[in-house]
């Protein structure tokens, strides 16, 4: 795209109002688009246009933890028994998770924030980039009581071409929206539309455009690309082996899960209508998400080559993890209204005994060992009536 034709004229220019962190004119929220609206000003959490945001900011609240609260004492030990081949596999995921968690620890603030226009979407993504902080945290906790030396695994991590290979990927759709922001303006011009002005109309389509990918992008990260690294986590907890990191990777997919929902919810009130612009970028681009999906798919199918390049472990091989991740693209595209593209059936789960790992409410812990997983802090059920006591007498 040629960008000299979107430059905006000193006349064009004078009719942008300032940049401003608190929009004083009075806005109905319920009549704003969740993106590209007018700039946000008071953040009251009383009135929504989409409560579902608000429900999963409760939710990621409520979820909050610290991998403090889980030991990794027998970890350590049952790390320096396990195989080389065992070795390459923990490691190596567990640095992949580095990269995809330091990319959403900062990504949604650096490219969604901006534009968003929705108070209780704001509250959505800010919890959502903390809960990603505390899974970087969260790695480095593992790193610490597992390794003697840190930098095995941190100063090794830019070094490994596989997971720069795929960082490209995770990150492109990320940078292209930013690029296009800062070319096009700074990434102001959405905020004040300019009446007539054919360029800017442009190039708030394809900021529009740029953002649709990015958030599609996301919805692969949060719902795909971890679930080969999760699997094999899993599978040295159903060993015995590494069982306290394999409780945290089970709350930081827990959170994902809430991560991938948030997507989805975006996704589906685009459907729905909530911006008619984006509404036709959807079919526009209905072919390259096809692309995004296939490719990530395949891309974790090589990156399940490179785990098992020296040797397998039990419970899991190439055959069955290749297709759990068909079987896991399957139910995202579904979730968002595309059609799957494998032929695994939706009820054959390749790898069931995940289940339990994933939902960690099912998980039996130690109280006294580690953190308890199955109560919701915070969580607060307003569901009773005026009537609910009446019958009660003191």
């Amino acid at each position: 795209m040629n960008t000299t034709q979107f430059k905006i004229s000193s006349t064009e220019e004078s009719k942008i109002k300032g940049i401003t962190v608190f929009n004083s004119s009075k806005v109905d929220i319920k009549k704003q688009p969740m993106f590209f609206g007018n700039p946000l000003g008071i953040q009251r959490y009383d009135n929504y246009k989409y409560p579902i945001f608000e429900k999963l900011t409760q939710q990621q609240l409520g979820y909050f933890w610290r991998p403090e609260e889980i030991s990794l004492q027998k970890d350590r030990s049952d790390y320096s028994y396990l195989t080389p081949e065992q070795k390459h596999i923990f490691t190596s995921n567990l640095k992949y998770q580095i990269m995809l968690d330091s990319v959403q620890g900062r990504g949604p603030s650096m490219a969604f924030l901006p534009y968003c226009s929705l108070p209780e979407l704001e509250a959505c993504i800010t919890i959502w980039e903390t809960m990603e902080m505390i899974h970087s945290r969260s790695y480095t906790y593992i790193i610490k009581n597992i390794y003697s030396d840190v930098s095995e695994v941190f100063d090794t991590i830019l070094e490994d071409e596989k997971i720069i290979q795929r960082s490209i990927s995770v990150t492109a759709a990320y940078d292209e929206l930013i690029s296009t922001a800062q070319d096009y303006g700074s990434g102001l011009l959405w905020k004040y539309r300019l009446e007539g002005c054919y360029t800017a109309e442009k190039t708030l389509y394809e900021l529009k455009r740029k953002l649709y990918r990015a958030i599609v992008n996301v919805n692969i990260l949060e719902g795909i690309r971890f679930y080969v690294s999760f699997a094999c986590t899993f599978a040295f907890g159903e060993l015995k082996l590494m069982e306290g990191s394999a409780k945290i990777i089970s709350l930081i997919a827990r959170d994902e899960s809430q991560h991938l929902v948030i997507t989805q919810n975006i996704l589906k009130n685009w459907m729905n209508g909530d911006d008619s612009d984006i509404l036709n970028i959807i079919k526009e681009e209905e072919e390259n998400v096809y692309t995004m999906y296939s490719n990530a798919v395949e891309e974790e199918k090589s990156w399940v080559d490179y785990l098992f390049k020296d040797g397998s472990m039990i419970g899991l091989n190439s055959k069955l993890l290749n297709n759990y991740v068909e079987w896991i693209a399957n139910r995202r595209m579904k979730s968002i209204g595309l059609k799957p593209m494998y032929d695994i059936s939706p009820s054959n789960n390749p790898l069931p005994w995940t289940e339990h790992w994933l939902n960690s409410k099912n998980l039996q812990i130690s109280p006294q060992e580690t953190e308890v997983e199955s109560y919701l802090i915070g969580g607060i059920k307003q569901d009773i009536d005026s009537n609910a006591f009446m019958n009660f007498k003191l």
